[in-house]
């Protein structure tokens, strides 16, 4: 979905800057690809940009954790096949972080979850202190071509039917052009 709105936003005639981890997508055309691999790399490359955008999207989410004690080396198993504990530390929430800048863009983000949608949706969207955030159902969204998108804003919610990842994105940039 993240490419997809790259691609509308520069249909629109936006400059986009596109933050991505490893996937095995080409950057829609005329769109300037920052490519990282860690949610720390990823940090800090929005936040180096984040305050020149008019408009911020966060629309995948790095994992909310990361292994805190991974070993540098092949963890080898032990006589009692125990498996090795992890602990784990929170990743930094990029939104919240663009959003709470003295002069934040307009910030969007995103929720995909699998239960309770419009409960978990409208708590993220206050908890992060953004205008507008879009949720949908994680196992309706990922690998389908279509999606339905829910965007949750001060007035309550409002669902847009199913329709391709490129027309929702496309949707989604009018709308908050509208808004802006």
């Amino acid at each position: 979905m993240g490419y997809a709105i790259a691609q509308a936003a520069k249909e629109a005639g936006a400059t986009v800057e596109l933050v991505s981890g490893p996937v095995a997508l080409e950057s829609p055309y005329g769109v300037s690809r920052i490519s990282v691999e860690s949610a720390a790399q990823m940090h800090k490359a929005v936040m180096a940009t984040a305050r020149q955008a008019d408009v911020f999207i966060a629309v995948a989410a790095v994992a909310d954790w990361y292994v805190s004690n991974a070993s540098k080396q092949k963890l080898k198993k032990n006589a009692q096949h125990q498996a090795p504990a992890l602990e784990f530390s929170p990743n930094p929430d990029i939104l919240a972080d663009v959003a709470a800048l003295p002069q934040p863009p307009y910030c969007v983000g995103f929720a995909a979850e699998t239960e309770k949608l419009n409960t978990h949706a409208e708590q993220k969207r206050l908890r992060k202190g953004v205008p507008l955030l879009v949720g949908n159902l994680a196992q309706r969204a990922m690998n389908a071509d279509d999606t339905e998108l829910v965007l949750f804003n001060d007035a309550g919610h409002d669902t847009w039917p199913a329709k391709s990842k490129l027309q929702a994105a496309r949707d989604l940039i009018q709308h908050i052009a509208q808004q802006l």
